[in-house]
């Protein structure tokens, strides 16, 4: 099992995926975008197809009053394309997949702050940052994903 994790950006789409025991993510690179993130739908299909994708985690950049701002239309829209194609390829057999992916929105504010700063803390240079921010955010989006799964999947030692 397979997750991938997703940051759209206007400039490059970063992108993740787990270890197959879903316990840590790993950045894969970007695909460039140049202002439509639509641009990138084609190759992250193709991952999906190859990696054998289970689940994919799309990171939406809600504002930090918690509601929708254009962005985050912007990324439900991607992800409703996103599987719309998904289906598509997968009922004509463009695509050989066992099963269409489970698709998740996950709340990714302030992402990029916390990419900045941890490639800052592995000491990489700022001017280095600009084409590792997008895959380190979609890491961060990834692994919240994945810790949430292994804290919803410890039993409680509380008695009800």
């Amino acid at each position: 099992m397979v997750w991938l994790g997703v940051d759209l950006g206007e400039a490059r789409v970063g992108l993740a995926l787990s270890d197959p025991e879903l316990t840590f993510a790993h950045p894969i690179g970007n695909i460039k975008v140049h202002g439509n993130a639509m641009d990138a739908i084609e190759d992250v299909i193709d991952i999906i197809e190859r990696e054998q994708v289970e689940r994919i985690i799309v990171g939406v950049p809600l504002l930090l009053s918690g509601k929708q701002g254009e962005s985050a239309r912007k990324a439900q829209g991607w992800t409703r394309e996103l599987m719309s194609r998904l289906l598509e390829y997968r009922n004509t057999g463009q695509i050989q997949l066992n099963d269409v992916p489970i698709v998740e929105l996950q709340d990714e504010r302030l992402t990029t702050v916390a990419a900045h700063r941890q490639l800052s803390d592995n000491q990489i240079s700022t001017r280095n940052h600009r084409p590792m921010v997008d895959q380190q955010s979609a890491v961060l989006i990834l692994q919240s994903a994945l810790d949430a799964r292994h804290a919803d999947a410890i039993p409680s030692n509380e008695a009800a």
